[in-house]
């Protein structure tokens, strides 16, 4: 019988992961030029978007099935955003997060870390906000006799009534599983590989109602806009009082800075560092 030989090159060891992110693919992307790298976040940010919207769409007219399996719906559809991100080289203001391997590793100054990530932050919410304002000009609000405008409103509504506390460690745990979907992708070097890495995680941060900062910059915007369209205001049934939230300081204060942040430092603590110990500080680092 002939010998057979198994191909065990696609998976990539954790511990080349760490060093990868560490080494080559954090500094490399932390010294893009600048248009370069904001360009690369537009895309991000509308692809992010592209996925919240049909999360959103898919959620719309499930009223006769589980509150769960609607938001596990919403998840499987989610995870195509950040599929289209890692497939295309986009720049993700979360996923970059991981560039502080490269801080603790000395390859890239903090100073290199905030200009990156404030370039990719801004470039993020544009792409966002254009998907936002496109999606609301086609009217899509009106689908399914204003059912979708009416969840898009409620969505954005109950994002923005979140407490501080509520919206940091929502966002804590929401980029904890979305930089193990980058991680686990890097893990693979084949596409169905990364597929496959990147969709479960994503799916359990989406089913799991956790708040992820970029997917934010389309979902409250778009509820905004939907604000205006009086029938669905009527038809959502919300008050005055919740819906008094939903404006662009209620959007920043109680929902951007705070879930930013926790998505911050869930991949600080809970990735980087984490990782960091167990596969790079000086005395841990093996090939496995």
């Amino acid at each position: 019988m002939a010998e057979i030989l198994v191909d065990n090159k696609d998976c990539v060891s954790p511990s080349e992961v760490a060093s990868s992110f560490a080494e080559k693919v954090m500094p490399k992307k932390a010294n893009y030029n600048l248009l370069k790298m904001f360009l690369l976040a537009i895309a991000a940010g509308a692809f992010v978007a592209f996925g919240a919207h049909s999360c959103l769409t898919v959620m719309t007219g499930t009223i006769n099935i589980s509150w769960g399996l609607a938001k596990l719906i919403g998840g499987i559809v989610f995870s195509t955003g950040l599929m289209m991100v890692v497939l295309t080289g986009a720049e993700l203001f979360t996923g970059n997060v991981l560039m502080t391997f490269s801080v603790l590793e000395k390859k890239i100054s903090f100073q290199t870390l905030i200009k990156s990530w404030s370039v990719v932050y801004i470039g993020n919410f544009v792409g966002s906000i254009v998907i936002a304002g496109l999606v609301f000009l086609t009217g899509a609000s009106h689908n399914c006799n204003d059912a979708l405008g009416v969840i898009t409103l409620n969505t954005a509504v109950a994002k923005s009534n979140l407490s501080f506390l509520q919206a940091f460690t929502s966002g804590i745990l929401c980029n904890w599983l979305v930089c193990l979907a980058v991680w686990m992708a890097a893990c693979s070097r084949r596409i169905i590989g990364k597929i496959f890495a990147i969709f479960f995680p994503i799916m359990i941060f989406v089913a799991s109602g956790y708040e992820h900062c970029v997917a934010n910059m389309f979902f409250i915007p778009e509820g905004i806009f939907t604000k205006s369209i009086n029938e669905v205001v009527v038809a959502s049934n919300l008050s005055q009082e919740a819906l008094a939230n939903l404006t662009w300081k209620g959007f920043a204060i109680n929902n951007l800075i705070p879930v930013t942040l926790g998505n911050i430092a869930g991949v600080v603590i809970f990735v980087v560092l984490l990782f960091w110990m167990a596969y790079l500080k000086k005395g841990s680092k093996s090939k496995f």
